[in-house]
């Protein structure tokens, strides 16, 4: 199916087609499948967390309301790209209105920034909880956490806006098929017949602008606080406090290197595709993981849990004798 109309004498593109993982439809049923756990697993978990986070009041900390920022983050992400990939497989239909796409690369790109800035705002916090815990009460209180979670949701709507401009200006006049599973930059803009430099060119600069400040105030935080636990005189308390912290650490390094590869590195013209198996990371997996790396091993979340499952069990009980 391809969707062109004629303007002007010239082929103007109406809509695009998502090629996806391969023209395979054997494999449309696994996928669907794969990518529907996926998609259930992420908005369950993070929402989950979300309402453990605001029911007990023992979460109220400041490192809780990023985590609770972050996993409503995620289920925002995982939203604007998984449903339309579950319709493709389970439809067939892989193509897409201009209108469409370009709003979902607008929410992407939004997302993907707020994430590397939110990323950040933690590493801080935790930084400041390890590193300086006499200064942590005063240094981050309320009125901070919540400046830093409205600048990296403000900050990350607004840096993608320059580049959802440009790529809309852009003429397009055929071929209309997408090298990706989502409307990205790159594919993009590897079909417009426009002058494309200056939109290349923007994307790789406000890509790096918006990861690669947020991933090395990340990594040092991370650091320093790898560097604070291993003077632990407890080798038990430095296993189990590097063993977090190290995991944290994992997921931030998969995360901002799939993006510093795909948008900062580079690109040829035989290469201005980015590799698929390194945006699964950022969009898919990492929304599904970090509920699992952040939350679900503290031991706080753990016994808000315990509490959680004795409150229910009482109210069972008590309605049921009652």
């Amino acid at each position: 199916v391809r969707k062109y109309t004629c303007w002007k004498n010239k082929t103007v593109v109406t809509g695009f087609i998502l090629l996806g993982f391969g023209n395979r439809p054997e494999l449309d049923s696994l996928l669907f499948l794969m990518f529907l756990s996926i998609y259930i697993v992420t908005i369950t978990g993070n929402t989950f967390i979300i309402v453990l986070m605001v029911a007990n009041r023992h979460l109220h900390t400041p490192m809780y309301f990023f985590l609770g920022n972050l996993a409503c983050l995620e289920i925002c992400s995982s939203s604007n790209i998984l449903p339309k990939m579950l319709l493709s497989y389970l439809g067939g239909d892989r193509s897409i209105s201009v209108n469409r796409c370009f709003t979902q690369y607008y929410f992407f790109g939004c997302l993907a920034a707020a994430e590397c800035y939110l990323l950040a705002a933690m590493s801080y916090d935790r930084y400041l909880a390890v590193c300086k815990p006499l200064h942590y009460p005063s240094h981050m209180n309320g009125k901070l956490c919540l400046q830093l979670g409205a600048a990296s949701w403000i900050s990350g709507f607004l840096s993608n806006s320059i580049l959802t401009f440009l790529i809309s200006d852009l003429d397009f006049c055929g071929p209309n098929e997408i090298e990706h599973f989502f409307c990205d930059s790159f594919p993009i803009i590897k079909l417009s017949c426009s002058d494309t430099h200056v939109a290349g060119l923007v994307t790789s600069v406000v890509a790096g602008v918006c990861s690669l400040p947020p991933f090395l105030l990340t990594f040092s935080s991370y650091l320093y606080i790898i560097i604070t636990v291993m003077r632990i005189p407890s080798a038990s308390g430095r296993k189990k406090a590097f063993s977090t912290c190290s995991s944290h650490l994992i997921v931030v390094i998969l995360f901002y290197w799939s993006i510093l590869t795909v948008y900062v590195l580079p690109h040829h013209d035989t290469q201005i595709s980015p590799n698929k198996v390194f945006s699964v990371f950022y969009t898919i997996l990492t929304p599904l993981v970090n509920p699992l790396i952040y939350s679900l091993r503290n031991k706080e979340v753990k016994e808000a849990l315990k509490i959680s499952r004795r409150r229910q069990f009482f109210r069972l009980s008590w309605f049921w004798l009652g």
